[in-house]
């Protein structure tokens, strides 16, 4: 396979003085020189490696060329490179489809709980899962919730991920993807995810406390989640702490203010 005109970039990040930014040298370990194609002996860990180097130094086209070698030689972390490089859209045109089947590739790998590649499949579960959810539209991939479900279910159980955990608790919450709602099954998950850091289990946990009468605890933990949420999830989080502060009293608030600050200290979010 040839990968065009990255073959010059080094996978150790060599830096060569250039007028308008560093360049990177040859690895001749990995490339050829004169046909420009990565040795037969080179290993698929050794051109990720250089994928990865070649990311770094802002060359994605070519890193991605990179990653897709070592991808079709079976290097996993490569391929949940590429998956991610096209959901996002980084340094590739976005493709919502591409990614999902490079999501499909990995879960399909035999990688068991606490290997060193679990935290792959773990993501590339969650990642189908959520394009179950919606669908991908022009394209095969429909919208299914149980489907949508099971993806979280495996990365939930098995690989005990966070996100995942998250996403059954908010499933168990509305009854979606083929379960019966309930609030304490989903309040399980969303305590699983929490004592993790997920910052929206830990809001929506706070709020289905609050709402159950434990007024400081609940109000402890939505404030503590809105000081760790991601920009993107701090709105929805204000919202539910905002609202939920309206209707504490001033004691209450002041208590769960410095019960939040107890909290990000110790780095959990223990409910009871």
């Amino acid at each position: 396979m040839r990968l065009f005109g990255f073959v010059r970039i080094c996978v150790f990040g060599v830096g060569m003085a250039a007028g308008t930014g560093a360049a990177l040298a040859f690895d001749d370990t990995v490339f050829d020189d004169s046909s420009g194609e990565v040795r037969a002996e080179s290993s698929p860990w050794d051109v990720f490696k250089f994928g990865y180097s070649a990311y770094q130094s802002g060359h994605k086209d070519q890193a991605a060329e990179a990653y897709r070698y070592a991808a079709e030689k079976g290097q996993i972390g490569a391929t949940w490179k590429l998956a991610r490089m096209y959901a996002s859209g980084d340094g590739v045109a976005r493709d919502d489809y591409e990614a999902y089947k490079f999501f499909s590739e990995i879960v399909e790998q035999d990688v068991e709980p606490g290997s060193r590649d679990e935290s792959y499949v773990s993501d590339a579960l969650v990642a189908l899962g959520g394009y179950m959810k919606t669908g991908i539209p022009g394209t095969p991939v429909k919208a299914d919730p149980v489907a949508a479900q099971e993806y979280f279910m495996r990365a939930a159980a098995n690989y005990r991920n966070p996100s995942a955990q998250y996403e059954m608790g908010k499933i168990f919450l509305k009854g979606d993807g083929g379960v019966k709602a309930s609030v304490r099954q989903a309040g399980r998950w969303f305590q699983l995810a929490a004592e993790k850091g997920h910052a929206g289990a830990q809001a929506t946990l706070g709020n289905l406390l609050f709402q159950s009468g434990k007024v400081v605890r609940g109000l402890a933990m939505m404030t503590a989640a809105l000081e760790r949420a991601a920009p993107a999830d701090q709105p929805w989080i204000r919202g539910m702490q905002e609202e939920a502060f309206s209707l504490a009293g001033e004691a209450d608030r002041r208590t769960a203010i410095a019960l939040a600050q107890d909290i990000l200290g110790k780095g959990d979010s223990d409910s009871q």
